[in-house]
């Protein structure tokens, strides 16, 4: 008895061990048939991450807006604020951001031209009104002969300049030079104006001590000035200068770039525009 006992004892045992090995074998072989798609799943529920260059409002306003927005379709945007007109593009080309929101096209063409780059335009955002201003005369009219003229000292922004005061009649160009203009260009300047070339982030400094500064909204505004209410001159077109979207040749396509160009052309972006920068900056897109 006790033997029958010890016997199926150790044969249930067996049974048991055997179940639990089928059982132990069914989920190892199941597991490698669903591991590959629990990674799948989990990869396309990882956010991917987007660096932007940009230095200043609103064009930092614009990204923090967008921001939440664009995490809905599965981007992070992380911004990278600049100090300068030059870092933005030498990041962009050396692949540390995937794309930049700071300048016009001009602008980005004289790089690529100078750096022998593949910076594309994307998307252009807004056009941001160009004008000229003065804390000593309150009209073109009143400036005096040899009056110091502070302009951007970049190529694209020394074209945009005096082709504004060539529209305007304040000066005369050679014909055909319009925005790539150079002082070597200025045929006509009766009132023996000076030009001086600054910095582009020195422009609004200038206001102490040039006569006339030209500059975009985005270095007048902090110093509560606006085209429609201050500027003794504004830009009569702006197509060719709207603070647009870069990428490089080689990402403009990317799903997350496209994302992006897509929500900073939204209600939301032109809202914010209309209700904060309706005297500075103009929505460039439909």
């Amino acid at each position: 008895m006790k033997k029958w006992i010890l016997t199926f004892s150790l044969l249930l045992l067996f049974v048991t061990g055997c179940g639990n090995q089928a059982a132990n074998s069914t989920v190892n072989n199941e597991s490698p048939q669903n591991q590959p798609e629990a990674q799948t799943e989990s990869q396309e529920q990882e956010a991917v991450t987007l660096k932007i260059a940009t230095l200043i409002p609103p064009m930092t306003e614009i990204l923090e807006l967008v921001q939440p927005l664009l995490k809905e379709e599965g981007v992070n945007l992380e911004l990278v604020v600049l100090s300068d007109n030059i870092q933005p593009n030498d990041a962009l080309a050396n692949k540390e951001v995937d794309v930049n929101f700071f300048q016009h096209v001009p602008y980005m063409e004289q790089y690529n031209e100078n750096k022998n780059a593949n910076l594309v335009a994307v998307q252009p955002i807004y056009h941001a009104v160009y004008g000229a201003y003065s804390k000593r005369y309150k009209a073109m009219e009143e400036l005096p002969d040899g009056a110091v003229i502070a302009i951007a000292n970049d190529p694209s922004n020394i074209g945009r300049s005096l082709d504004m005061l060539d529209k305007a009649g304040i000066i005369k160009l050679k014909e055909g030079a319009g925005i790539h203009a150079t002082q070597a260009d200025i045929i006509e300047n009766e009132k023996n104006y000076k030009f001086e070339e600054v910095d582009l982030l020195m422009l609004a400094r200038m206001l102490d001590d040039a006569d006339l500064v030209l500059m975009t909204p985005a270095y007048a505004s902090p110093l509560g000035l606006t085209p429609k209410k201050d500027a003794l001159l504004t830009e009569t077109a702006e197509a060719d200068f709207a603070i647009t979207l870069v990428a490089r040749e080689d990402n403009k396509d990317a799903e997350a770039v496209q994302k992006l160009a897509k929500v900073m052309t939204g209600p939301e972006v032109k809202q914010f525009l209309q209700d904060n920068y309706d005297e500075i900056a103009i929505p460039a897109f439909e």
